[in-house]
């Protein structure tokens, strides 16, 4: 199983961390998503498409990049 970390900008609040994290969850592939606020960050596990994970996030009202 493989570990994504994506930088999410535009979450201020935790029903903000509940939608990134539902939106990355419906992707297929996903195994588990950990999204941090204060770290404005999402760990995504499992072996999802990074371009479908990004697309997810901004259809859910943020910005999303992978982090390096």
């Amino acid at each position: 199983m493989n570990d994504t970390v994506l930088k999410v900008t535009g979450m201020t609040c935790g029903h903000c961390v509940m939608s990134v994290t539902k939106a990355l969850q419906q992707v297929p592939g996903v195994a588990k998503a950990e999204v941090s606020l204060e770290k404005g960050e999402a760990v995504v596990h499992g072996a999802a498409d990074a371009q479908a994970m990004l697309a997810a996030v901004k259809q859910a009202g943020y910005a999303a990049a992978l982090k390096s």
